[in-house]
C-alpha cells in the first residue's frame, strides 16, 4: 500500500522524472467510496491513454463537503483496497473539493473524468495537455447502490 501511496511534492517529481523519458501522464480522480464495475471501467480506460495512471483520492474531509451521509468506506480503507489494482501506478489524496491543487502541479498529459462531465466544465483542464471523458457504465454508480441498499 505504501508504495502507491505519494505525498504531492515527492509525486510532482515523479511525474517530471516520467515524462523526462517520454512517458505520458494520465490523472484521474474521485471518490470510489464503493467500489464497482463502473470505476473499474474508468480506471481502465484512464490507464489506456498513458503509462502512468495517477489517482486522485478525495479524502474523507473532502467527500463530506461534497456528498451529504458519505464516505462509506474511510479514507484507509478505500487506500487499501485501491492500492491492489494494477491498472493505478500512484495515488495522492486531496482534502478539497476538487483536485485542481494537485492537477496544477502534476500537470498530466492526460486529465480524465467520467461520463457526468463536460470537457468544458473540468476542472484544472488549463493544466493538462488534453481532457478525455469516459462514458458511465451504464446501471453502475455508487449513488444508485446506495440507493439500493437503502431501499431493500
Amino acid at each position: 500500500m505504501a508504495e502507491k501511496l505519494k505525498e504531492i511534492g515527492e509525486l510532482k517529481e515523479i511525474a517530471n522524472d516520467l515524462k523526462n523519458e517520454g512517458k505520458r501522464i494520465v490523472f484521474t480522480n474521485g471518490c470510489f467510496d464503493i467500489l464497482h464495475p463502473g470505476h473499474i471501467h474508468l480506471l481502465k480506460r484512464a490507464k489506456s491513454f498513458g503509462d502512468c495512471l495517477i489517482l486522485g483520492l478525495n479524502s474523507d474531509t473532502s467527500i463530506s463537503k461534497i456528498k451529504p451521509n458519505r464516505p462509506i468506506m474511510n479514507q484507509k480503507a478505500r487506500i487499501e483496497i485501491l492500492s491492489e489494482i494494477g491498472l493505478i501506478d500512484y495515488i495522492v489524496v486531496f482534502d478539497e473539493e476538487d483536485p485542481v491543487n494537485v492537477i496544477r502541479k502534476i500537470k498530466p498529459d492526460v486529465l480524465v473524468k467520467g461520463g457526468d462531465w463536460k470537457e468544458n466544465k473540468v476542472k484544472g483542464k488549463e493544466f493538462a495537455r488534453c481532457v478525455k471523458i469516459v462514458e458511465y457504465l451504464k446501471d453502475w454508480s455508487t449513488t444508485k447502490i446506495i440507493e439500493k441498499i437503502r431501499n431493500e
